[in-house]
């Protein structure tokens, strides 16, 4: 069973809303391979402001895009993709 998830592009934007889990991962990874920034070089903004739960597949599926990412996380979320390593290779904003 496929747990909600909502991914929504825009600009240089991708938005996700709900769970990220293991059940849905190569979707949200997908949408992280095809969405890309406004001009070249410029990073993908990934808001995760909406997501309740990210597990390790959705943690995994963000580290191959890292480089061209930044991350908006809630107080909440931004201390597990800290914990993840992800601070270490990208911008996390709350």
């Amino acid at each position: 069973m496929s747990t909600a998830l909502t991914l929504t592009t825009g600009p240089a934007r991708l938005t996700a809303a709900g769970e990220i889990d293991m059940s849905n991962a190569a979707a949200f990874a997908a949408a992280l391979a095809e969405a890309r920034g406004t001009q070249p070089g410029e990073p993908l903004t990934v808001d995760l402001t909406d997501v309740e739960y990210i597990d390790s597949a959705g943690l995994a599926a963000l580290f191959p895009h890292a480089d061209h990412l930044r991350l908006v996380a809630t107080p909440l979320l931004a201390p597990v993709l800290t914990v993840a390593g992800l601070d270490d290779l990208t911008t996390i904003r709350g």
